[in-house]
Parts: C-alpha cells; sequence; structure tokens
C-alpha cells in the first residue's frame, strides 16, 4: 500500500513537471556584450534566464559582440527579445532612450531612482511603443572623455580636436560640432583602435572598454581620463510585445531593476582598472561650463525631437532631489 502511494505521488509530481515544462514558453533572447558569451552582461542573463523559467518563459540566449548584428537579428523577428545600450534603443522607445541623454545622469544614485521609478506599475505605459516593450533597464557607468593629451582640458580646447564618434548616435554628433571638434564616424568596433592609434584626438567611453579594448595604449604617457560624466550608459532590454503575456514586462523591468547593485559590482571593478595616473578632475569653473554647454545641447536635442522631454523633466527632478541648491533647480531651468 505505502508502495502504491508513493508510485501515485512520483507519478503527480511527473504530471506536474510535464504541464509546467508544456506551459512554459520558449523565446530567443539575443545579448549584446562586448566580450561576447565571457562578458559579464552576458553573465548575469543566465541568471536572469533561470528566473524567468519562474514566470513560464524559457530563454535560449545568443551572444554577440555586435550590437547591430543583434538589433538587426531582432528587427528580423529571429529574436523575440534583445539587449542593447540605450542609444540604440531610440526607434524603440525614445522615453527610455533618453536616459542617456548628454549631461543627464550626473550620479550612481540618480541612475539607481531612474531605474527604480521606471520599474514601478505607474510607468507601465511610458515602457510600450508601437509592438515594443522595454522590459528591463541595467547601469553601465558613466561616459568618459579618453584624451591622448591631457592639456586638452577645458571645453575652448576641444575645438579642432578629431573626436572619434559614434555615426548612428546623432546627440554626440550634435555635441562634437557644438564644441567646434571634427566627428570622425566611427562605430564600437573601431573606436578604440582609432584612438589607440593616433588617427583621433579623443574618444568617449564608459571604464569598461579601458582594459579589453587596451585604451591605455592610446593614453599613453601624455593622455588622461576626464572625471566628469558626459552621459551614463545603460543596457535596455527590449522585446516583441506581442510574443510575452501581459504583465511579463512589469515582472522583467523589476527582476532588471534588483541586479543593480550587482551590475555596479561590475561598474565599480572596471574602474578601478584604469591607472590613478590617468585621472583628470576639472575645476569648478570648468564643471560649471561643461554642464552649461551639455544642457544646452540637450535642450536642442529635446526641441528638436532627438530626446523625449518627459524623460528630461523626470531626470532634472532627480537630479533636483539629490542637488536642491543646483542652478537648473533654484530656477527651475528645463
Amino acid at each position: 500500500m505505502l508502495r502504491f502511494a508513493l508510485c501515485c505521488s512520483l507519478l503527480a509530481s511527473l504530471l506536474v513537471s510535464i504541464n509546467s515544462y508544456a506551459q512554459t514558453e520558449v523565446r530567443q533572447f539575443c545579448i549584446y556584450d562586448p566580450l561576447g558569451a565571457n562578458g559579464s552582461i552576458f553573465g548575469m542573463m543566465k541568471d536572469y534566464k533561470t528566473n524567468a523559467l519562474e514566470w513560464g518563459v524559457d530563454f535560449n540566449l545568443r551572444a554577440y559582440s555586435d550590437e547591430k548584428i543583434a538589433i538587426d537579428d531582432f528587427k528580423a523577428n529571429q529574436c523575440d527579445a534583445v539587449l542593447m545600450t540605450g542609444a540604440r534603443a531610440r526607434p524603440f522607445n525614445k522615453f527610455a532612450a533618453t536616459v542617456e541623454g548628454i549631461g543627464a545622469v550626473p550620479t550612481h544614485t540618480v541612475m539607481r531612482n531612474l531605474i527604480n521609478t521606471i520599474s514601478t506599475p505607474q510607468a507601465s505605459k511610458l515602457m510600450v511603443e508601437g509592438r515594443y516593450e522595454v522590459a528591463g533597464m541595467l547601469p553601465a557607468g558613466p561616459i568618459y572623455l579618453f584624451l591622448r593629451d591631457r592639456n586638452v582640458n577645458t571645453v575652448e580646447a576641444l575645438s579642432g580636436k578629431r573626436i572619434a564618434t559614434f555615426e548612428y548616435d546623432e546627440p554626440s554628433i550634435k555635441l562634437v560640432n557644438h564644441v567646434g571638434a571634427s566627428v570622425v564616424p566611427s562605430n564600437s568596433a573601431n573606436f578604440s583602435g582609432r584612438f589607440n592609434n593616433g588617427s583621433v584626438d579623443v574618444a568617449y567611453a564608459p571604464a569598461i572598454a579601458y582594459k579589453p579594448l587596451e585604451m591605455y595604449k592610446g593614453l599613453g604617457d601624455k593622455g588622461g581620463v576626464m572625471r566628469f560624466n558626459l552621459a551614463y550608459l545603460d543596457f535596455q532590454m527590449i522585446v516583441h510585445k506581442d510574443r510575452f503575456d501581459e504583465g511579463f514586462g512589469l515582472q522583467s523591468r523589476q527582476e532588471f531593476a534588483s541586479m543593480f547593485d550587482r551590475a555596479m559590482n561590475f561598474i565599480e571593478k572596471d574602474t578601478a582598472e584604469i591607472d590613478d595616473k590617468y585621472w583628470m578632475d576639472l575645476s569648478a569653473e570648468n564643471i560649471v561650463k561643461y554642464n552649461e554647454m551639455l544642457r544646452s545641447v540637450r535642450i536642442t536635442l529635446r526641441d528638436e525631437g532627438v530626446y523625449d522631454g518627459r524623460m528630461l523633466r523626470l531626470l532634472r527632478r532627480l537630479r533636483c532631489a539629490e542637488q536642491p541648491a543646483a542652478a537648473e533647480c533654484v530656477e527651475q531651468l528645463e
């Protein structure tokens, strides 16, 4: 009798498992990580995949070291979801892509509060644009100026310099033109090589690029890294909304938000890799100049329809909550 009961219990468990597996949806998740399957971003998505199984979604993870190819596969419906940088997400959701607005996210705290805000149920409608939905956002750290000559330490000194500028990134092109520098069209595959061999004088990148892309070769003995956030890089998960159950997007965004501290550990580790001798700190006067310049370009891009004004207003509120005495907060700018 005991053996019969045990068999029945095992059979019931097996049927539950089979039924659960039958209800699991298999989805293709194309992930851009500069280091491919060996990168920290891809590693975090392995854990995300494990947790998503509990929601009834079984992701097949595909690593890409070329972001454009990952996005092209997503557009061609070979991926149900894709992980890309925020700057590339503009065609899918302008509101979320504006997170990478020039000078809009000056600190990790502002980024954390922003991700927590967009991961609430109240923000869900803003995460959907057409047939696409932003299903998660991860911090990837500040974007810094890498200079072959550390004497280029003012806005005025950038005039005439050759800057490796991502050809798809309209805001960066606008900023380079604004300071009177020369745009050298580049992409994620060749910008560091151009910086390292001297084809350009300046490049911009997050700390994660320093070691794997050997940017210390371009810095040499005379270069430096400006310790000032031009923008804040993030990764965004974009999905074909109709391929997932209602409520998936919110659950996924909250899962991504829970990974913030883990992502920060990688950012801090990558930042620590940069040799202390390369860091350059701006004077208080030049910080004001840079902030005014970035704000001017940011507002122009908003007026031209590149940036979403709603996201810029949200980010200003978050900045002012952190620094209420800042000029933009006292004068109610932007």
